[in-house]
C-alpha cells in the first residue's frame, strides 16, 4: 500500500460496476489489486490507480518523466528545461558521468534556484526548490534513497493545473495549490497544520501532512519562521513548493472555465503519447481560462490517481465516478 493507505479506486468500482452488470473482486489482504468481471465474461484488472486501458509501452514511457519529456519536446510541446542525473552507484553501474557532481554543475548552468524531483516518483515525494549546493546535495541524496534517477530543472513561475483526459474528452481540470496555512494571529504554525489535518479527516480526505518532512522545515526557515511562529491574521504562507494534493495541497476546480485552447493541447498530447487516459500537468503563466500563451507541460500521468481530488466536494465525487464508469464501459 502507498503510504499505508488503501487506494480508493476499488471502492469506486464496487459502487458503480453494478450499473452495467459487472462485478469487482478485490484481493482482501492489501486491497490494492482487483479483477473486473463483465457480463460478457471479459475480465480486466487494476492495480492501485492503474487499469487495463492504456497500452503498456505508452504507460511505461509516461512513468519515466525524462523519457516522456524527450518525446514531448521532440514533438514540439513546451517542456520545462532540465536533465536527468543518477545516483553515484547507478552512474557507475551504467557507465555514465551524470552523477551528483554533474548535477551541481548543471544547476550552476541553469542558475539557482532549481527544482529537483524523482524521475519516476509520484505524489510529489522529494520534489523541492533548492537554492545552493548544500540544499541540492541534501535533496538529491534524499531522492536517491527512493529512485536511481533525479531531474534537475529550471524553476518556472506560474499556476499549476491538472487536466484529466479520457478518450478525447476533458473529464476534469483543477488548479493545484501547494500546502499552505493562513494565520489567525494567535495559533502557532504547528497548531494550524494540525487543525488542517483535522479538517482533512472530517472531510473524509485521507491526505497525511507529514510534519517531519524536512522540506516543510526548510521552507519555514527560508521565510524566517519555525513551527512555533505565530502568523498575523489573514497572512498565508506556503510550506511546500510542489502542488500535489497528496502532500496537503488544495484544489480549485476549473473544469467549466478551462479555455478550449488548453483542452485541445491536453487532448492532443494524450493522443501523441499513445494514451487514452492521462493526467496532463500544466504550468500556466497567466490563467487557464484565457487563450494559451506562455505555458509548459510539467509532466504526464498515465494513471492519474484521483483519491484526494474526489474528497474535495460532491461535484468532484460525481466527476470521478462518471469517469470510471466511462472507463468500465470502454474496457467492456
Amino acid at each position: 500500500m502507498k503510504n499505508g493507505v488503501r487506494p480508493i479506486l476499488g471502492q469506486i468500482l464496487q459502487k458503480i460496476a453494478p450499473t452495467i452488470g459487472a462485478t469487482i473482486n478485490i484481493e482482501p489482504k492489501w486491497g490494492i489489486v482487483g479483477q473486473i468481471v463483465f457480463k460478457n465474461g471479459r475480465k480486466r484488472y487494476f492495480r492501485y490507480s492503474t487499469m487495463d486501458l492504456n497500452p503498456v509501452g505508452a504507460s511505461d514511457i509516461a512513468k519515466d518523466k525524462d523519457y516522456a519529456n524527450f518525446f514531448m519536446k521532440k514533438m514540439g510541446y513546451p517542456t520545462i528545461p532540465g536533465q536527468a542525473f543518477f545516483s553515484d552507484h547507478w552512474a557507475h553501474a551504467i557507465g555514465s558521468k551524470r552523477n551528483i557532481d554533474a548535477a551541481y554543475r548543471f544547476a550552476l548552468k541553469l542558475g539557482f534556484p532549481v527544482f529537483v524531483k524523482p524521475n519516476s516518483g509520484s505524489q510529489g515525494v522529494g520534489a523541492m526548490v533548492v537554492h545552493n549546493k548544500r540544499e541540492l546535495f541534501k535533496a538529491l541524496h534524499y531522492i536517491f534513497m527512493h529512485d536511481k534517477v533525479a531531474l534537475v530543472q529550471k524553476t518556472m513561475v506560474g499556476k499549476d493545473y491538472r487536466v484529466v483526459v479520457l478518450n478525447n474528452q476533458i473529464i476534469s481540470a483543477y488548479q493545484r495549490i501547494p500546502l499552505s496555512i493562513v494565520g489567525d494571529g494567535k495559533s502557532s504554525i504547528l497548531r494550524l497544520l494540525r487543525d488542517k489535518q483535522i479538517q482533512f479527516v472530517k472531510s473524509g480526505r485521507d491526505t497525511k501532512i507529514k510534519l517531519d518532512d524536512f522540506r516543510i522545515a526548510h521552507n519555514l526557515k527560508r521565510q524566517g519562521l519555525s513551527f512555533h511562529s505565530v502568523l498575523p491574521k489573514q497572512q498565508r504562507i506556503y510550506l511546500l513548493k510542489n502542488a500535489n494534493l497528496s502532500t496537503g495541497g488544495d484544489s480549485l476546480d476549473v473544469t467549466n472555465i478551462i479555455h478550449p485552447g488548453y483542452k485541445k493541447i491536453a487532448i492532443q498530447v494524450t493522443k501523441d503519447m499513445g494514451l487514452r487516459l492521462c493526467g496532463v500537468d500544466l504550468m500556466v503563466e497567466n490563467d487557464i481560462s484565457k487563450e494559451p500563451d506562455v505555458y509548459w507541460i510539467i509532466e504526464i500521468n498515465a494513471a492519474p490517481g484521483l483519491d484526494h481530488y474526489i474528497k474535495t466536494g460532491k461535484e468532484q465525487e460525481k466527476i470521478v465516478e462518471d469517469m470510471y464508469l466511462a472507463i468500465l464501459k470502454a474496457l467492456q
